[in-house]
């Protein structure tokens, strides 16, 4: 009996060499794939015993005893059960949506406490100020203490700094610095705490046993009894939903095997070389169609506040452009004041309709035509001073030179 004899030669074959291929691209893939668990992963996860992974400072806090678990979740779902006394790690986050923002926001202002690292760390921060390093130094650092607080007696730190800090803001403490550059930061926020690090070295692999780099990070996290403990991992990509229980060897060959076997169907039963006639060509979308789409979208899910968030941020920028300011994550009060400065003659409603603008770009409830009368409201002030700005006309210096001579 000829093996799968109820199939053409053809097809046999084809599917003979369609299967080799398949197994040998297996092959392939195991041997030259790269892991991810190794020394040239950045990434500072719990799950990665790498230099640059955060495992053996997450089993080191559980063999100490703290109570920290993995969150893998939404970020939503831990602000929605956020007490005082939670304590969130946050290392070198990747971040994706407004919401991930709202929720550490959220836990903050509850009486949460919050370690984040790196630039991205400080902008998901409530209140943080992240900024560029003046100087790229890629070699590990000893850090100088300069605050008062506990946080900076932690003893020698060594740290290879990527961000710093923007000063100004007396509430913002730096705890230690590196040439002449914050490197840990922290102040409170609400009822909350947040500290914040230049990098995730002194939790790394590599760097945990050097110096007193553990005991930063123990003092960043505060005191054990009474308080939880998370290591978020979500913002690392690894969130867990209702489908990562049936992951496993059955998903991934479902994963492999129904392409595969689309691509037999295809090959096998779809043998012209091209469709019988040319598709037609797309009609294109007039510009109003175009803003309705988008308009509905915005309806459909919801997010007006997220509108009124983008259009605070495009004021933002061209403001500060506007006054001769570098752009940067500042609150409304701060911005309508450096305008001020800048067009004394603004309108008189500019600081009111611009706390309200970012109390609305954090709401969730905010109406539709709410959501619209705050954004005209931007525009109309943003044409003023755009006005504003434009130089005036010089006056005819012929006529005033006839009038001098006559």
């Amino acid at each position: 009996m000829t093996f799968l004899g109820s199939l053409d030669a053809r097809d046999r074959r084809l599917l003979l060499w369609s299967v080799g291929i398949a197994v040998s691209l297996s092959v392939l893939l195991g041997f030259f794939l790269p892991s991810d668990n190794n020394n040239d992963n950045p990434l500072p996860s719990t799950y990665l015993a790498g230099q640059h992974g955060a495992r053996a400072a997450y089993e080191t806090l559980l063999n100490a005893g703290y109570p920290i678990e993995r969150w893998e979740r939404p970020l939503s779902e831990l602000a929605a059960s956020a007490v005082p006394g939670m304590v969130v790690i946050f290392a070198a986050p990747n971040l994706s949506e407004v919401d991930d923002v709202k929720a550490v926001r959220a836990i903050v202002e509850r009486g949460g406490r919050v370690l984040v690292t790196n630039y991205s760390g400080g902008y998901l921060a409530p209140g943080g100020a992240p900024d560029v390093p003046r100087q790229f130094n890629f070699a590990a650092c000893q850090l100088e203490p300069e605050g008062l607080d506990p946080l900076a007696a932690s003893g020698e730190v060594w740290m290879t700094p990527g961000s710093s800090w923007q000063l100004g803001n007396p509430v913002y403490r730096v705890q230690y610095g590196c040439a002449g550059q914050p490197a840990v930061v922290e102040y409170d926020y609400g009822r909350g705490h947040v500290v914040w690090w230049a990098s995730s070295t002194p939790l790394e692999n590599g760097s945990l046993a050097r110096a007193a780099n553990l005991d930063l990070l123990l003092n960043s996290l505060g005191p054990r009894a009474g308080h939880r403990f998370y290591w978020d991992e979500s913002l690392h990509g690894d969130i867990r939903s209702t489908w990562s229980y049936a992951a496993g060897p059955s998903l991934t060959l479902l994963r492999i095997g129904l392409p595969l076997l689309g691509l037999l169907i295809v090959f096998s039963f779809s043998r012209r070389s091209g469709p019988v006639r040319d598709l037609p060509t797309p009609a294109r979308a007039a510009p109003i169609e175009f803003l309705e789409a988008l308009g509905s979208l915005y309806r459909n899910a919801g997010a007006n506040s997220t509108a009124v968030a983008v259009a605070l941020e495009r004021f933002r920028r061209h403001n500060l452009r506007l006054c001769g300011l570098r752009p940067g994550p500042i609150g409304a009060e701060e911005l309508a004041a450096a305008i001020r400065r800048r067009f004394p003659q603004a309108d008189a409603a500019l600081e009111g309709d611009l706390a309200a603008v970012e109390e609305a770009a954090w709401s969730e409830t905010i109406e539709p035509r709410a959501a619209l009368k705050l954004v005209q409201a931007l525009h109309a002030h943003q044409k003023k001073l755009d006005a504003a700005a434009q130089p005036a006309a010089q006056p005819d210096t012929h006529i005033h030179s006839q009038e001098r001579a006559s």
